[in-house]
């Protein structure tokens, strides 16, 4: 188990903002997939990167020590 650190409250946002980027990334490619919107899937398919950005960032941090 990871011990406290004084950066725990980061890696949560890191955590929390991922999924949350990862679902709203899978929300707008569905709807750009649905109503036609180029905007709409390009959108979606960043927000999902980003998300997986962020959770890989963390993955990587909790395992470095």
């Amino acid at each position: 188990m990871a011990a406290y650190t004084a950066d725990s409250s980061t890696l949560l946002l890191k955590k929390f903002g991922g999924l949350v980027l990862i679902v709203l990334g899978v929300l707008g490619i569905a709807i750009g997939f649905e109503s036609g919107s180029n905007g709409c899937l390009v959108a979606g398919i960043i927000a999902l990167a980003l998300g997986m950005g962020l959770l890989v960032l963390k993955i990587i941090r909790r395992n470095a020590t």
